[in-house]
């Protein structure tokens, strides 16, 4: 008899997401009746604002919304998210440059998609979030990492992007504010390296979905706003999940040239059709709506932030980076490793983190889910109680 085909090589390369099997442990643990306290997921523990819920409640009594609507989004949210996008990133666009996506990582995915060719190398820099390399090998392109460490507080420059580039370099992946790091590029930084791609005809992919949970009178300026001719190559992404909490709604989108957004739409024909319609309008709403909710969730993530961070600085050989956008601290750990803590020698982040998730019952991830080894990150979306908890266990172990 014949054996079975072998299953897709792509797929099967292609990780688990770290930071949801990290959660999922200590959810699992939690379950089993241990006091877990978990860092792991980058989903804010508000309840999505009121006037939000209502309008998905309204939405659910209109029968227009039980059927298909155009695979792009619901006219309405491209509207409102063209409108976003010029408040906030600076950018003029018309709602047919809009594509709404099911969560931001659908968004991610589409944006390789349209954008890498088999064999084109994208520039990465590292630390980086866990899906971006799996997104782009998807995409049949080759990351190529670029790290900055705890000295230049997690952000790349001009001259490392230049030695990394080659001429397969066609995309360059743009993050400010930060996951895993939560550092914010200037808007200086963000127009030189916006002009540096511009000069060599690459494609950048930024993600933004951060960018509203800015600390200390920073903004996080677009890289479309600092370079306005990058436009016409540039895709932003962004989503409702983190400054709506909004995680479980899974509404996202991407923003571009018209090109481009003729292919993604497209794929997205083909792969999923439209957003859930009463999670559209639920969006909508909270673009729409008052923010005021949402400035105090910012201001209750202010407030954790400055805790966490001087919490962790008390841990002799943790060096705490000061982070200014989203809600992750991302300490270089290296000063722990190769010491004895309960027994147990860590010699990298990895054996570190499975450390502190035996003998303190934190659960962190460990630095090799976004680059080399040697850091955690900790999310501060929880909380406060638990926070500074879960901080002093930390505290304790490494006493």
């Amino acid at each position: 008899m014949t054996s079975r085909a072998p299953l897709s090589r792509k797929l099967s390369a292609i990780a688990e997401s770290a930071t949801l099997k990290v959660d999922a442990k200590a959810k699992a643990l939690q379950a089993g009746g241990r006091p877990v306290i978990s860092y792991a997921a980058g989903e804010p523990d508000f309840a999505t604002p009121s006037f939000i819920v209502d309008a998905a409640a309204d939405a659910l009594q209109n029968p227009a919304n039980y059927r298909y609507t155009p695979a792009a989004g619901l006219p309405v949210l491209r509207e409102a998210i063209a409108a976003k996008t010029l408040r906030d990133s600076g950018l003029e666009v018309t709602p047919s440059q809009v594509i709404v996506t099911n969560g931001g990582k659908q968004a991610v995915y589409q944006a390789f998609q349209t954008v890498v060719n088999p064999g084109d190398e994208v520039l990465l820099p590292a630390p980086y979030w866990t899906t971006y390399p799996e997104a782009i090998a998807l995409a049949d392109g080759t990351p190529v990492e670029v790290f900055a460490g705890a000295d230049q507080d997690y952000k790349v420059t001009v001259a490392q992007l230049e030695a990394a580039r080659t001429d397969k370099t066609t995309v360059l992946v743009f993050v400010s504010p930060s996951n895993p790091t939560g550092s914010v590029y200037t808007a200086e930084e963000t127009a030189e390296i916006g002009r540096w791609a511009l000069e060599h005809g690459i494609w950048v992919i930024t993600d933004e979905i951060y960018q509203n949970l800015t600390y200390e009178g920073v903004r996080a300026v677009s890289i479309v706003e600092a370079v306005p001719e990058l436009a016409e190559q540039t895709i932003l992404l962004n989503g409702v999940a983190k400054t709506y909490a909004m995680t479980g709604w899974r509404v996202g989108w991407m923003v571009g040239p018209a090109d481009a957004m003729k292919l993604a739409a497209n794929l997205q024909s083909h792969l999923s059709s439209n957003v859930n319609n009463v999670a559209q309008r639920a969006a909508a709403a909270a673009l729409n709506g008052p923010q005021g909710e949402v400035e105090q969730f910012r201001e209750a993530f202010d407030r954790r932030r400055r805790l966490i961070v001087s919490e962790l600085s008390k841990i002799d050989g943790v060096e705490v980076p000061n982070p200014l956008g989203a809600f992750y601290v991302y300490p270089d750990v290296q000063g722990l490793l190769n010491r004895t803590w309960g027994g147990v020698t860590p010699t990298s982040s990895l054996e570190l983190a499975d450390l502190i998730l035996e003998q303190a019952e934190v659960a962190v991830v460990p630095g090799e889910a976004f680059g080399p080894s040697g850091y955690l990150r900790l999310s501060y979306a929880l909380g406060d109680e638990q926070l500074l908890e879960g901080v002093q266990r930390l505290q304790r172990l490494f006493a």
